[in-house]
């Protein structure tokens, strides 16, 4: 290669480079700056539609879950999300509080009235986001292979290097990818379809083998189950770590080719289609390439990402690039009730868990449970709604002093 060539070639690389990074910037950096921002608007605890109805005493367990686990951060350690909730020393003395607290609704939601500052969260100035639910798979298994436990859940393997991509920039605090490092260089992780099609056997990182590729399935979106061995007992596991690769729903797909109507789309309709299909089931749950490695967990309760066991009806998932987990949030939503008509979900919840689906400012993920009943109501539940986020009286001053604008109207 001669010299002329070679300038003329780094020339070519360099224009390409800055023709991707533009690309980058147009249609994603850009695109996830102008679109979502979190902002929030001062409240009052009269503005809580059923604030004074709410079973409070059903809440303070999960909020004591997730100040045990605060008491033991840094003082000066963030509480995350869009550092809108200070720091864990601006937690920890009203945590100690709430140790002393009674279960009695009356005295806990004076100490929370007291205490708080409640904020409705909204999407530059819209309120109001999406809602679902989801729940503690059950499964079938075995400690051994064969011919009716064929699916294997997976621990995580040492190769998969998550990065948390905050650590690096401020800006991207809330992302993660995750891959393999090949000769320096970290490069995408195997998708569903590859592993599914065999590119991790022979590793001895099967934790049980279960009875069906739809239920196996189910679990990865859920993250965390009880599996009901054959040897007898149970195994229940949680979320250990994820492949890297977008979560993509295949209800989507289910509507697009005309299978199942987008006003009847729900976690039981997928399923059903799935169990009905066979010959295509594995075809399209590979459209989704997000893959869930598990881990054993001896807990009484599964763990969400805060690292705290969640409660039923109390804990709440949110896109941790916005919310910080660890807070109290008050939900008003709708579920489907005992005939089929809609019921108002006005509750306190805590921020304890995440999920690839959970996506924006104003989006959440009830946590419904174990069992038949959470099933039914974590599949059915897709309701617009809103969310008030609580935050320390001191915490909340800083916030409206370094607001130069806060939403009115």
């Amino acid at each position: 290669m001669t010299k002329k060539t070679g300038i003329f070639t780094a020339l070519i690389l360099l224009v390409i480079l800055a023709v991707l990074g533009a690309v980058y910037f147009l249609y994603f950096q850009k695109d996830e700056e102008t679109t979502d921002a979190l902002t929030l608007k001062p409240a009052d605890f009269s503005d809580l539609s059923g604030w004074q109805q709410d079973s409070l005493e059903q809440f303070l367990p999960s909020f004591l879950q997730s100040c045990t686990r605060i008491q033991r951060y840094p003082d000066d350690r963030s509480m995350g999300g869009n550092l809108i909730a200070g720091r864990a020393v601006d937690w920890k003395d009203l945590c100690q509080k709430a140790f002393a607290l009674p279960s009695e609704a009356t005295t806990i939601r004076r100490f929370l009235e007291t205490n708080f500052t409640p904020f409705e969260v909204r999407n530059n100035v819209d309120p109001v986001g999406l809602f679902t639910g989801y729940y503690e798979a059950s499964l079938k298994g075995s400690l051994t292979q064969s011919e009716i436990y064929n699916t294997p859940l997976y621990l995580r393997p040492a190769e998969l290097v998550m990065v948390h991509l905050g650590r690096f920039r401020d800006s991207l605090k809330g992302q993660r990818i995750a891959g393999q490092v090949k000769n320096g260089e970290l490069l995408p992780y195997p998708t569903r379809k590859d592993i599914e099609s065999g590119a991790l056997e022979n590793r001895d990182l099967e934790i049980v083998w279960v009875d069906s590729a739809v239920d196996a399935f189910f679990l990865h979106i859920q993250g965390s189950g009880r599996i009901e061995l054959e040897e007898g007992g149970d195994l229940r596991v949680g979320y250990a770590a994820q492949n890297g690769h977008p979560y993509f729903a295949i209800g989507k797909t289910l509507i697009e080719e005309g299978h199942v109507p987008r006003e009847k789309m729900s976690m039981q309709a997928i399923r059903q289609w799935l169990e009905e299909n066979p010959e295509r089931a594995q075809e399209v749950m590979n459209k989704n390439a997000s893959y869930i490695f598990f881990r054993k967990l001896d807990t009484s309760a599964p763990i969400g990402a805060q690292g705290v066991p969640l409660t039923p009806k109390r804990s709440l998932a949110v896109d941790r690039k916005w919310m910080p987990l660890g807070v109290p949030v008050w939900l008003e939503t709708e579920v489907e009730g005992s005939s089929s008509a809609m019921d108002p979900f006005n509750h306190l919840l805590m921020a304890q868990d995440t999920g690839g689906a959970i996506r924006g400012p104003v989006r959440g993920d009830v946590f419904w449970g174990h069992g038949s009943d959470a099933y039914e109501k974590a599949g059915s539940m897709k309701s617009t709604g809103r969310y008030w986020i609580f935050l320390p009286n001191k915490v909340a001053k800083e916030y409206l002093e370094k607001s130069s604008a806060v939403p009115t109207g």
